[in-house]
């Protein structure tokens, strides 16, 4: 089994460059691949700019840094995937957007390349099926902010071969994250669990139940959750959440899954969480 030396990771934003960091650190060679040269570079500008804080704390040294971004490649054409041993996906979360990257990175990447996606909803077999190399695409859902998160969410297609299975999960461990295995299935594990737990505290919400802070506050007291659901909600992003609550009620048929109406209000005020400004709290900025 061939060790991943080398990774290319399609999407600078969050999640990508987050990514791109980790792989980094741990000794990889990274391709960081976007739209545009100038959105690359600016993800790998976001990960120089967290370092410079990290030194002058004294966590890290300027050399260690220097080191770590001379393995961080930005870059704007397919054909630098062309040497990748692995190509992580980290895209905006929708499945046309998704399969289009698919497509053009299994053109690009070499015949041995294993092809990740770092969904949390999107069907891995799906993915795989419009390319020339099913067995080896597989799903990495990493968790954010990434270097932070431990855990790394491996989800099998059902063309995924137990050689790239194997060769994912040495990555994983090569990246100090702990894994667990999901089935391709809506939601996979992790917001299978989550995304009706923040759905029904929307709900909650809307029928007067209790305020915003005192269903987190319940959350985080009574069931031991370091973030309540608002809290996370914000975090995460309303309009990802609502998203996968969407996939959830369409892929299962099942209304237990339909979105709060709340939700759907929210997101179409823009009030999206965090990155937005504004969602179920307000944060330091937004009017």
């Amino acid at each position: 089994m061939a060790e991943i030396q080398s990774i290319g990771v399609i999407g600078a934003g969050q999640m990508g460059r987050g990514i791109a960091q980790v792989a980094a650190q741990k000794g990889l060679g990274v391709v960081l691949l976007d739209a545009s040269l100038d959105l690359a570079q600016a993800g790998r500008g976001h990960i120089e700019r967290g370092f410079e804080r990290l030194v002058k704390k004294g966590s890290v040294t300027a050399s260690e840094v220097g080191s770590v971004l001379a393995r961080i490649t930005p870059s704007a054409d397919y054909a630098a995937l062309s040497t990748v041993d692995c190509v992580i996906e980290a895209a905006t979360e929708r499945f046309e957007i998704k399969e289009a990257i698919f497509r053009r990175a299994d053109e690009a990447a070499k015949t041995e390349a294993i092809l990740a996606s770092n969904t949390s909803s999107i069907s891995i077999t799906k993915l795989a099926a419009v390319t020339r190399r099913p067995e080896q695409v597989i799903g990495m859902h990493f968790f954010n902010p990434v270097p932070v998160m431990k855990l790394v969410e491996v989800i099998r297609a059902l063309q995924t071969s137990d050689a790239t299975y194997a060769r994912i999960a040495a990555l994983a461990q090569t990246l100090d994250k702990s894994l667990v295995t999901a089935r391709d299935m809506p939601g996979f594990l992790v917001n299978r669990i989550l995304v009706p737990l923040v759905n029904e505290a929307c709900f909650a919400l809307q029928e007067g139940l209790g305020s915003i802070e005192d269903i987190d506050r319940g959350a985080k007291l009574g069931l031991n959750h370091p973030m309540g659901p608002f809290e996370l909600a914000d975090f995460v992003g309303l309009d990802t959440l609502l998203y996968i609550a969407e996939v959830l009620q369409r892929e299962f048929g099942d209304d237990k899954y339909r979105p709060a109406p709340l939700l759907r209000n929210y997101v179409a005020a823009g009030w999206l969480g965090r990155k937005s400004g504004r969602g179920f709290y307000v944060y330091d900025g937004a009017r």
